[in-house]
């Protein structure tokens, strides 16, 4: 599944004022709690926070994908936000984290959950569209971006 497919512009958001792991991780789950009903604000942050403590979702040159897997749901959620200031998130080449991706999926679904992970990363490791990202100036300047952006192969 590509990230295209499961964005939505009501989950998108650009240049969000937050310094630290814990806020930006707080507020993702305030946006899917819009999207997951069945799921409180609570629940959706012990489910990143989950896989964090297995080690950090930083995968590097300034991008974060933190996920969790959800029981009682059947849809994929994504969540995409920029912050003004970059900020450290433990990413993996030690630099501070500045996009992020945030996926919340149905707890039996490994293998499209693996396949949608690694369709993001490969999107991101597009360094001119990560700096187009960085650019935006609107919640919808960046969902438009996302969504005409074609995965890279």
């Amino acid at each position: 599944m590509k990230l295209q497919d499961i964005l939505t512009v009501d989950c998108t958001q650009c240049a969000v004022p937050l310094n630290s792991k814990k806020r930006i991780l707080e507020h993702i789950c305030s946006i899917a709690t819009n999207k997951i009903p069945e799921h409180t604000k609570f629940e959706l942050l012990e489910s990143l926070m989950e896989r964090e403590k297995m080690g950090s979702t930083g995968i590097g040159n300034g991008i974060a994908i933190p996920h969790g897997r959800l029981s009682k749901t059947s849809q994929v959620i994504a969540v995409f936000l920029t912050t003004e200031q970059a900020l450290s998130f433990d990413a993996i080449d030690n630099r501070a984290v500045d996009i992020f991706v945030a996926l919340f999926v149905p707890e039996d679904c490994c293998k499209e959950h693996l396949s949608t992970l690694q369709s993001i990363a490969r999107l991101l490791s597009n360094k001119k569209l990560c700096k187009q990202i960085r650019k935006s100036s609107s919640n919808e300047a960046l969902f438009e971006l996302i969504s005409n952006t074609s995965e890279i192969t």
